[in-house]
C-alpha cells in the first residue's frame, strides 16, 4: 500500500471559512415550541427551587470550609449549573409577550423573588448567600419528601405482607413507617395512626417471634395481617387526600399555583 505523501493537497490544511459555520442549538428543541404566561411561571418555579437547592448546598459546603479553616471556594460543578439554569430562566422569558421584561423584575413581579430570596441574591450578587431567616418556600421539599416516603413505605408494606412467604421484615417496615410519621409535626390524622402503632407493635413484633434453630418462615396472625393492612391502607388514603392540615408547610408554593388560574 503507498504511502500518502505529506505534499498531497489532501493533507494541507486549508484555512477557515465563515461560509462553512453551522449553528449548534443543543439547548433548543427540535420543534418550536410556545409556553403561555401560566406555563411560563410554572417552569420559573421549578428552576427557581433548582437553583434555590443549589445555592443552599454550596452555602452548606462553604461551611464546612470554614470550620475546617480554609477559605471557601465555589464549585465549578455549582457555577456550570447555576449558569445553566439562569440560562434556561432567561429562555422561559422569550415566551412573554413583553420581552423587554428583565428576569429580576419578572421574579418581583410574581413574587417568586419573595418566595426565593436566596436565588435573587445570587442573581444580584452572583455568589451564594445564605438567609438569616427562613425564607417561606424552605420547608417545601423536605415535606412533600417526608409525605412521599409515607406514602410508598406504606404500599411496600401492605404489597409485601399480602404477596411474601415470609413476615421476618413486616415489624421492621412498620418501624420505618413510625419514623417518619414522628419526624412530621403534630398533625391530627397522623397521631391517631402513630398511636395506633404505639398500642399495637409490641405484639405484633412478639407474634413473629419463633423458635430457636426453627426453619419456618415468621407469619402474622390474621388478626394482626388485618391491622396492618387497614393502618396502610388509612396512611395511604390520608396522605393522598392531602387536607389543609397536611400541606400547611406546602402552602406558599400552592398559593402561588392557585393564583395561576
Amino acid at each position: 500500500m503507498a504511502a500518502v505523501s505529506l505534499t498531497d493537497p489532501l493533507c494541507k490544511p486549508y484555512s477557515y471559512s465563515a461560509h462553512f459555520k453551522v449553528e449548534v442549538c443543543l439547548r433548543k428543541p427540535l420543534m418550536p415550541i410556545h409556553l403561555s404566561s401560566e406555563q411560563v411561571a410554572l417552569e420559573m418555579l421549578c428552576l427557581c427551587g433548582q437553583l434555590d437547592l443549589l445555592i443552599r448546598a454550596q452555602v452548606h459546603q462553604n461551611r464546612e470550609q470554614f470550620k475546617q479553616d480554609t477559605s471557601p471556594v465555589e464549585s465549578e460543578c455549582f457555577q456550570r449549573q447555576g449558569a445553566e439554569i439562569i440560562y434556561q430562566m432567561n429562555q422561559c422569558l422569550e415566551h412573554l409577550s413583553d420581552p423587554e421584561l428583565q428576569l429580576e423584575e419578572y421574579l418581583d413581579t410574581l413574587g417568586l423573588s419573595t418566595l426565593f430570596p436566596r436565588v435573587e441574591v445570587y442573581m444580584i450578587h452572583g455568589s451564594p448567600i445564605d438567609m438569616l431567616e427562613r425564607p417561606p418556600s424552605d420547608d417545601y421539599f423536605p415535606h412533600i419528601g417526608k409525605l412521599n416516603q409515607l406514602l410508598v413505605l406504606s404500599q411496600q408494606l401492605d404489597e409485601d405482607m399480602k404477596h411474601l412467604g415470609s413476615h421476618k421484615y413486616i415489624a421492621h417496615q412498620l418501624s420505618a413507617i413510625y419514623q417518619v410519621l414522628i419526624s412530621l409535626k403534630d398533625i391530627v390524622p397522623l397521631s391517631i395512626i402513630r398511636k395506633d402503632i404505639e398500642a399495637n407493635f409490641k405484639q405484633l413484633k412478639m407474634s413473629l417471634l419463633t423458635e430457636d434453630g426453627s426453619k419456618q418462615d415468621p407469619q402474622l396472625p390474621a388478626h394482626h395481617m388485618s391491622w396492618v393492612s387497614d393502618l396502610t391502607q388509612n396512611v395511604i388514603s390520608t396522605v393522598l387526600l392531602l387536607s389543609e392540615e397536611l400541606i400547611e408547610e406546602l402552602n406558599p408554593v400552592v398559593e402561588f399555583v392557585s393564583n395561576l388560574s
